[in-house]
């Protein structure tokens, strides 16, 4: 029997409004209609493992196929199946909660309001629209004495559904989704075009995705499994999977996983970006399920973490309608602040243990620390016991240990202490030797977030002031109290009277010593007297 229908949407037509609005990128199709294939699946293996389905399993996997002649691409799966009422259920009412809501906001074009409509509308399948004038659904349920259901609809309200016999019917359980490709779409009959896609957004699925005999993803990135099942190397070799023009190993790594109070996994790596801001972004990527959704995670990790590479994984993380956008939520905000506090936990980690391995690797995570602590105020909190200060003598200090070395003889006449430091050491040598002289000690501070990390240090350590070596003679620099009457003791004067007396043969010549009445520098001269008796 054949039944003709229109969809339930309470609307006119809503393709054009998803192909114009919704979905912006085209390819995103492959990446709907494949993720179902994989979620009928894996329900099926969810089944299997309750015992709620006794028949045989099989071979689980999706395939993709593409028919340049006949136009078609076709994404099979051996999974649960639909019956024709499901069919009409799940497919024909869209599993709208709000259609004529959602339809009227895309009419007024309010991109605000496209953005906050989280992805609740069960509208994946519909993607499929962008580039097929028609589409067949071919099902057959993995229920007892299920017959196959075939659905046909060429992009309008219209439907049709039979449950063809004989040779037309399907053989197996699972579904096929056939797209009949439009006219304008000719380049996803292309098979280097769609294997480019499914290299994008289907690398790591969980069930194996077969593409024209090939298979094309990995079911258990290392991010799935727990850290004591790897290696350094299989870190590294996942690395270089991710980003295989890197020519240089990641630093070190972070492994996420958490299950509350939300559900996160993933693997950051600290690259080697040295001392420059004009770096590539956009290199961790946000995955849901091991679903690949985008490298835009802007609101999921903090700003001065952009700066890393690797992957997240969240279903947790709230996404618009197309999953192209994240929403800005209590959850988001949740795991912003636990990645952060992950990255330095991490980094107290390296420096605890590892002293001398963490100051190698300074020249390439300084940028990182330096950026945190002035864009987080937390993570300031943490930073502040493992950022490293450089002296032009090569030494690293940390903040407590360089306000020791140097409060002694750099404080000023207000007691503050003096912290003098360069910007450029070979163009500004000559001030820099010259406070050497005086016992000085300089600090480099040549990079490019230095001038807005020394203003932090500034309002943040107390009774510290900073000062450009270059910025005024080195008397100057560093104020000091007006020197004493006198810096000589009682002793003092006898020996140095003795000594002049001795050493001047007129013996009607008196020897008398006075101190300095001028302004004293770092070392003092006592000013000396002949008297005639």
């Amino acid at each position: 029997m054949s039944e003709t229908g229109s969809i339930s949407i309470h609307t006119e037509n809503i393709f054009p409004i998803i192909k114009k609005f919704l979905y912006s990128d085209h390819e995103i199709f492959l990446r709907e209609l494949v993720s179902n294939a994989v979620d009928a699946t894996q329900k099926l293996k969810s089944l299997a493992a309750l015992g709620e389905y006794k028949g045989e399993v099989g071979e689980l996997k999706v395939r993709v196929t593409v028919d340049k002649e006949a136009r078609k691409i076709t994404i099979s799966d051996h999974g649960l199946g639909m019956t024709a009422d499901e069919i009409k259920k799940y497919i024909n009412q869209i599993a709208f909660s709000g259609a004529t809501e959602f339809v009227e906001k895309y009419k007024e074009k309010d991109a605000q309001a496209k953005d906050q409509i989280i992805g609740q509308f069960g509208l994946g399948f519909y993607s499929a629209f962008m580039v097929a004038s028609e589409v067949e659904i071919w099902s057959k349920s993995y229920k007892e004495d299920s017959v196959t259901a075939h659905w046909t609809c060429d992009g309008s309200t219209q439907y049709t559904i039979d449950e063809p016999t004989g040779e037309h019917a399907k053989a197996e359980r699972g579904t096929d989704v056939v797209l009949h490709v439009a006219e304008d779409s000719d380049e996803f009959l292309e098979e280097a075009r769609l294997r480019t896609i499914l290299s994008k957004y289907c690398k790591f699925l969980p069930i194996p995705i077969e593409f024209e005999g090939q298979l094309i993803n990995d079911t258990t990135p290392i991010w799935t499994k727990q850290p004591s099942e790897l290696t350094d190397e299989d870190y590294k070799k996942f690395y270089q999977e991710l980003y295989p023009m890197s020519m240089d190993e990641p630093l070190f790594w972070i492994h996420l996983n958490v299950d509350y109070p939300f559900h996160l996994t993933g693997i950051l790596y600290f690259p080697k970006v040295k001392d420059e801001l004009q770096f590539s972004r956009n290199k961790i990527q946000l995955y849901s399920r091991q679903v690949f959704i985008t490298d835009e995670v802007k609101d999921v990790v903090p700003e001065f973490l952009m700066l890393l590479h690797g992957v997240i994984d969240s279903p947790d993380i709230p996404l618009n309608v197309s999953r192209s956008f994240l929403q800005a939520d209590a959850a988001v905000r949740k795991i912003n602040t636990y990645i952060t506090k992950k990255v330095a936990d991490k980094l107290a980690e390296l420096f605890r243990k590892d002293r001398a391995g963490y100051e190698e690797k300074w020249a390439d995570i300084g940028v990182f620390v330096k950026y945190g602590m002035l864009s987080d105020e937390k993570f300031y909190d943490r930073a502040k016991d493992f950022v490293l200060l450089k002296s032009v003598s090569g030494k690293l200090y940390t903040l407590t240990e360089y306000t020791e070395h140097i409060q002694a003889n750099q404080k000023d006449k207000t007691d503050n202490t003096v912290v003098l430091y360069t910007t450029d050491a070979e163009a500004q040598h000559g001030f820099v030797a010259a406070a050497q002289e005086r016992g000085y000690d300089v600090l480099n501070m040549d990079q490019v977030l230095d001038a807005h990390f020394i203003g932090q240090l500034e309002q943040k350590l107390e009774k510290t002031t900073f000062k450009r070596v270059d910025s005024a003679t080195v008397g100057q620099l560093i104020e000091k109290e007006e020197a004493p009457a006198s810096v000589l003791s009682e002793d003092d004067h006898k020996k140095l009277e003795e000594l002049f007396t001795s050493a001047i043969s007129n013996p009607s010549m008196h020897v008398k010593v006075a101190p300095s009445r001028r302004r004293m520098r770092r070392w003092l001269s006592p000013r000396m007297s002949l008297c005639a008796v």
